[in-house]
């Protein structure tokens, strides 16, 4: 379910509200779409909804995790596969994948909660650039 976004709430309550808009969106979207659908490409490119989802928990790790936490996932990373998390894999469900996309948004809540908007990422080479939580954020709903 969305929730409205607070108006004149400080920034970081108000980032963080519209960041969550549009993940509550996206499950909406595909609440009560039955599976031969989630899974029906939907794009030339064979883009499903489903594998949107999972493109987007990807999202979620490797912005909040990666970047901003400094997490080393780059075992999870294949540069011969790089369209794998756009991929429904044989034995992977829409149960698997919503919860892989919620798994991903909570931990990119906790690792939010308790920081700044001007803390800046801890991967080296975005830190090097000087990307902070803010940016992070603005990119995620953009």
């Amino acid at each position: 379910m969305r929730e409205d976004r607070p108006p004149g709430a400080p920034e970081k309550v108000m980032l963080e509200a519209w960041l969550d808009y549009h993940r509550a969106t996206l499950l909406c979207k595909v609440d009560g779409v039955s599976d031969e659908d989630l899974q029906r490409p939907g794009t030339p490119s064979g883009l499903t909804l489903l594998g949107l989802v999972k493109h987007l928990a990807d999202v979620e790790r490797g912005w909040f995790r990666e970047v901003f936490a400094g997490e080393d996932l780059s075992h999870l990373w294949s540069d011969e596969d790089p369209g794998r998390y756009w991929r429904i894999e044989p034995g992977e469900t829409t149960e698997q994948i919503l919860a892989f996309y919620r798994e991903e948004v909570e931990r990119s809540r906790g690792i939010t909660r308790g920081a700044m908007l001007d803390e800046v990422a801890r991967q080296p080479d975005y830190q090097s650039q000087g990307f902070t939580l803010r940016g992070i954020i603005r990119n995620a709903v953009d």
